[in-house]
């Protein structure tokens, strides 16, 4: 498979009061066409800035980060976002917030309601198109955030813990969705959490960032097979990958913890 995401040496830097603080450093990564990567790391490492860096929201300081368009990119958008906040707009319905993107992209009214409502049958919010934002829960919201970035059909999807605000059942819940949708077109995901469990249980590969500067530590290939299913999680082998992975992890929260004292 070929590179979709690619960084080299990547630094990103920030002044605080006049000091300098390191974010990441020298940071490597490649995310293959195609790839569910997740990244995790202890807090404060630099995951979520990085996944902004891909974005174009936040510029790095130094080194290459990019995404490799696609050899028929037809006018799709590079990346499409989704972050832990419910980012869409309160005076839009939920068909407008899903199919925003397409009309900032010129699509027509009429296709772009077809594209929303198609995407809203897949998350199981059809009956909800003309609702507002503050009609629904958060994890509605959330799924509204999910189906407007897939509804874009961008190259690569950034989700930055989508579902890290959400209660334990939902969250459980939009984990089978994103399994689900994932499957449809299996599009470049790139995915930051601070779930083991969801990143063995999501991932093609789970990355490791080192405690701040973050950088990168090390790198697991998850082999079950897909389609994944919850039940995953209650093998005895998704227990050695996770704990195996948490060996390496704990180090690094240590060494934050020890940071931040």
């Amino acid at each position: 498979m070929a590179a979709k995401i690619l960084a080299r040496d990547l630094n990103k830097a920030y002044s605080t009061r006049g000091a300098p603080i390191q974010a990441i450093r020298d940071f490597d990564l490649e995310v293959q066409e195609g790839e569910f990567l997740c990244l995790v790391g202890p807090s404060g490492c630099g995951k979520s800035t990085f996944l902004r860096i891909v974005a174009g929201l936040v510029p790095s300081s130094s080194g290459e980060v990019r995404i490799v368009p696609g050899p028929s990119n037809g006018g799709k958008p590079l990346n499409s976002i989704v972050f832990q906040e419910y980012a869409i707009f309160p005076w839009k319905t939920v068909r407008q917030n899903v199919a925003f993107g397409l009309e900032m992209r010129g699509v027509p009214k009429r296709e772009r309601d077809e594209v929303a409502d198609r995407w809203l049958v897949k998350v199981g919010l059809r009956k909800f198109a003309d609702a507002f934002p503050r009609q629904l829960s958060g994890g509605m919201k959330q799924r509204v955030s999910i189906a407007r970035a897939f509804a874009n059909d961008p190259e690569v999807l950034l989700m930055d813990e989508p579902l890290g605000a959400l209660d334990a059942q939902t969250r459980v819940v939009l984990q089978q969705e994103l399994l689900r949708l994932w499957e449809e077109d299996k599009k470049t995901v790139l995915y930051v959490t601070h779930s083991l469990d969801e990143a063995v249980l999501l991932g093609d590969r789970v990355v490791l960032m080192t405690a701040h500067p973050g950088t990168h530590k090390a790198s697991y290939r998850i082999d079950f097979p897909r389609p994944r299913a919850l039940e995953l999680t209650a093998t005895p082998e998704f227990a050695r990958t996770t704990f195996t992975i948490w060996n390496s992890l704990q180090e690094e929260v240590a060494r934050a913890m020890e940071m931040q004292a």
